[in-house]
């Protein structure tokens, strides 16, 4: 029997039959899924298609409000503070602007103003600056950042959404769609550059369709904070705009008057972004789904945070917050598995761990499909009590930060 032997040069020749340029085909692939999903976008988004948001009954304005229904009536009767519209039923319905001129309206009726009706915040009272965290991907931080943007911007409160993720879902949860709507230079990249392109924060700051409610859009570009700042830290080079973790922080300071809580939604990695978001926030909300990989995976997590706290340490600033809080999402109080978890968190971090939790549930994940959270949902879309479990479920985990958040105004 003989043997055959190939010469190496052969032996090359076999090993690139049917291998494939890899750069070729992902940007060949690239190009095909990029162009098939904005022909979807744009058939389901038309370029000049906006989000709005839907009409508010008597009953909501008066539970977001605590103004009586009696005297809603009575005051559009008499012709009195916003007109609402009139529906088929005759029944009275508001514009979230309208219910936020309902607050003013009767705040200036006492001389302190009525926090129980327009909650912005009071003199010494620190603008609150929340970063929705975690490296794992599918903790479910950015449905925590738009569903308590909402219920804080229903509650009356001025908030500024700034998306940090380049993955963009933040932007386009409300409707500004990353590679289509947001330009060069218009994310939060343009006020943290490096270069004389810098420019300010008010100039990338948006209006979305909730009232009382802006945004700083993202898209791919914000990634270049990421390229740009290790080669500005290697020429060791003096730059206007603060030290790298400091930049985002100087940035929100331009505009700390005009809101009440800013919202960071992180992207899933411990980067040049994060670190800024975390030296920037007053306070954190940790995301964890109660399964042992995530569960590991936090662990890694914090570990690390530690190593980089320690980095911004040894700079010569610190990061100091007002709460640092764990909060359980996609929760099934079912499950035992999750339970354990649950119980296991509860028992190591004892207060830190949020009490409700962000439930499992069909209602928010149908309210994603469109881009929407359960705030924007009208009745009759979703079943009934559906809706209102995950809406009460909902309510309970966002009112339980804002309490965290008024305690640290003092107002508890």
């Amino acid at each position: 029997m003989s043997i055959e032997t190939q010469s190496p040069a052969n032996s090359t020749a076999a090993r690139n039959v049917g291998l494939i340029d890899a750069v070729d085909k992902i940007v060949d692939h690239a190009g095909l899924l990029s162009g098939q999903l904005q022909a979807l976008r744009e058939r389901m988004y038309p370029p000049e298609a906006e989000k709005s948001l839907r009409y508010f009954m008597t009953n909501e304005v008066s539970k977001l409000t605590t103004i009586p229904e009696s005297t809603l009536r009575t005051l559009s009767i008499d012709g009195k503070g916003p007109s609402p519209q009139r529906l088929e039923n005759n029944h009275r319905a508001y514009t979230l602007a309208q219910i936020n001129e309902l607050r003013r309206y009767f705040a200036a009726q006492k001389p302190d103003g009525d926090l129980s009706i327009l909650p912005h915040r009071q003199a010494g009272e620190h603008l609150q600056i929340l970063a929705a965290t975690n490296f794992k991907g599918g903790s479910a931080k950015t449905t925590t950042t738009v569903h308590l943007a909402h219920f804080l911007a229903l509650q009356g409160y001025r908030v500024l959404t700034i998306d940090l993720d380049p993955q963009a879902s933040l932007s386009a949860m409300f409707g500004f769609q990353p590679e289509m709507d947001v330009g060069q230079n218009e994310t939060i990249y343009a006020a943290m550059r490096y270069d004389d392109q810098r420019r300010p924060i008010s100039d990338v700051i948006r209006k979305t369709y909730f009232d009382g409610l802006d945004l700083v859009p993202g898209n791919i570009e914000v990634m270049e904070f990421e390229y740009e700042t290790p080669r500005v830290l290697g020429t060791g080079q003096k730059v206007d705009g603060g030290l790298f973790f400091e930049r985002l922080k100087l940035a929100i300071d331009e505009v700390e008057g005009q809101y009440d809580i800013v919202l960071l939604d992180t992207p899933p990695s411990l980067g040049y972004l994060t670190l800024g978001a975390l030296y920037s926030a007053t306070s954190m909300i940790i995301t964890i789904h109660p399964a042992m990989l995530d569960v590991a995976s936090m662990s890694q997590f914090l570990l690390m945070l530690g190593d980089l706290a320690a980095v911004i340490r040894d700079a010569g600033a610190s990061m100091r917050n007002d709460f640092m809080s764990y909060l359980v999402t996609r929760h099934d109080p079912n499950d035992q598995a999750q339970a354990q978890i649950v119980a296991l968190l509860r028992h190591l971090f004892a207060d830190d761990v949020i009490m409700p939790t962000a439930l499992q549930s069909t209602a928010v994940e149908l309210a994603g499909l469109g881009k929407r959270s359960i705030y924007e949902v009208e009745t009759g879309e979703i079943p009934r009590n559906t809706l209102k479990r995950a809406r009460e479920a909902m309510d309970d985990v966002n009112q339980a930060i804002l309490n965290q958040v008024h305690r640290s105004w003092g107002r508890l």
